[in-house]
């Protein structure tokens, strides 16, 4: 998605097996995508959706 700027998670592995990228300055999606995989698929949240997928994660 043009404009997207890619973080890497903190919580992927050092080993790069782990790498999930994530893309929050658009406004009104976030998207995350496999950093071993560039250009296959992409998930795309709403930044509400993303805070509580993250929020229950941690709970995890």
């Amino acid at each position: 998605m043009t404009g997207a700027r890619w973080r890497t998670s903190s919580r992927s592995g050092s080993s790069g097996n782990d790498c999930v990228e994530v893309a929050d300055n658009l406004p009104g999606v976030v998207l995350v995508r496999d950093s071993k995989d560039r250009t296959g698929g992409l998930l795309r949240f709403t930044p509400y959706a993303w805070r509580v997928f993250v929020r229950d994660l941690a709970d995890h």
